[in-house]
């Protein structure tokens, strides 16, 4: 992540009042602000849009053509320019009724002149969740890539994507990760070890034969708190802190990432009722959830998976849904790549070159 200064972050993060839902999407992606600065060509702050705004706008399937000033905030906590941290922590507390984690300062005319986030302020506290990795698979789409290295440990730019991984697992606090491998085990375990030059402590659970996404996770000590869990050969700048204050304001058992998908239909659809034609619409675009292969689960969802069996995470999910336990989504708007083909590893390393530029 890019490193900015208040002025400088401020102007990656604005964007019009009048863009669409959908442009905002791709402004918070590349600004990794977690917020965005609705202004007037003058400058002028009227408003502020979160990512928890697009988030509740996606899962009530609002039209991504729409203003995002329709999703926005309009009286926002600001401060004047280069407030004390006490006052800026003061005002991010308590200065409307719930905390907030970004501060956008601004002039005697509500002109942006810079935004503080939350992390500049305050040393992140180890957070209270312990990670999973799955890394055990085969890459059987990207041969003859995967022929002598795991796919969790191809390079994506200058280093392997489990290490970007893992690195931003311990940049949100997390200090614990457990990694389970099996196809070609050993180019991970000697490559991390214990973990110790990450600043992690690293555990591995060496499957003798494919357990599945969720099999593994039987043979973990038991945890005291959540569990993250994700796929080896997913690339994301998703904020997970933010899933874990969602996962435990749902009350869930399970919390599933989703990201937004959107399908060209090349025909005209016809919608019926009871025979009778009753909506008509020209090639539409369909818009889906689809997994993003993270997952935040409550220690006792354990008990649902078979022990020494295979048993995927879809099979857990069905099974606690089957249970009426509570299981939510969580939509991705930060980046997010499967990297499961060869397309998707070659944008992969164009997203990390400009990431990078």
């Amino acid at each position: 992540m890019t490193v900015l200064d208040p002025a400088a972050r401020a102007a990656r993060a604005t964007i019009s009042p009048d863009a669409t839902i959908r442009d905002a999407v791709a402004r918070l992606e590349r600004a990794e602000t977690g917020i965005l600065l609705l202004c007037r060509e003058d400058h002028r702050l009227v408003g502020v849009l979160t990512d928890g705004d697009v988030r509740r706008a996606i899962l009530r399937n609002d039209p991504f053509d729409s203003p995002c000033i329709g999703i926005a905030s309009r009286s926002p906590v600001t401060a004047p320019p280069a407030p004390t941290p006490a006052a800026a922590l003061e005002l991010m507390d308590h200065g409307t009724h719930f905390p907030v984690d970004h501060l956008p300062l601004v002039d005697a005319d509500q002109r942006v002149l810079g935004l503080l986030l939350r992390r500049d302020l305050v040393t992140l506290d180890p957070a209270p969740i312990a990670a999973v990795v799955m890394a055990g698979g085969f890459g059987t789409r990207l041969r003859p890539l995967t022929d002598h290295v795991p796919k969790p440990m191809l390079p994506v730019g200058d280093r392997p994507l489990l290490e970007r991984t893992l690195e931003r697992l311990r940049d949100a606090g997390i200090q614990s990760v457990s990694i389970a491998t099996h196809y070609l085990s050993d180019a991970i375990v000697d490559h991390f070890g214990d973990g110790q030059a990450l600043g992690l402590r690293l555990h591995y659970v060496a499957e003798d034969r494919p357990l599945g996404t969720a099999g593994a996770l039987r043979q973990l000590d038991p945890q005291e708190g959540p569990i993250l869990v994700m796929n080896g050969d997913v690339l994301t700048g998703l904020d997970f802190l933010e899933m874990l204050a969602f996962h435990r304001a749902q009350g869930a058992d399970a919390t599933v990432a989703v990201r937004r998908y959107e399908v060209p239909v090349p025909y005209g659809v016809v919608e019926c009722e009871n025979g009778v034609v009753s909506r008509l619409r020209e090639k539409p675009m369909l818009h889906l959830l689809i997994n993003a292969g993270i997952y935040l689960l409550e220690p006792s969802v354990r008990a649902y998976i078979p022990a020494d069996q295979r048993f995927d995470m879809t099979e857990l999910l069905q099974a606690l849904m089957g249970d009426r336990r509570r299981v939510v989504s969580f939509p991705v708007l930060e980046y997010w790549v499967d990297i499961g083909q060869p397309l998707d590893y070659q944008y992969a390393q164009e997203l990390v070159r400009h990431d990078q530029s």
